[in-house]
């Protein structure tokens, strides 16, 4: 399977973040990295691993109640 590999700037605007959100989840190891010499980058499936796990889902509506 090959990967693309992301900048921490490149996962930041996927995510819709800043910079400093994936330099904290690098920080904490709450996800996979690859350090390239000084360089960190993120696996593509990483990130969206990391969306489908934090993902909420909506409750389902009980019928028969009133609102």
């Amino acid at each position: 399977m090959r990967d693309r590999y992301l900048s921490v700037a490149q996962v930041a605007e996927l995510l819709g973040t800043t910079q400093r959100f994936p330099r904290r989840l690098v920080a904490e190891r709450r996800i996979k990295y690859v350090n390239v010499g000084r360089h960190v980058r993120i696996p593509e499936s990483v990130i969206q691993e990391y969306i489908d796990a934090n993902t909420v889902q909506p409750r389902r509506r009980r019928l028969g109640r009133a609102a």
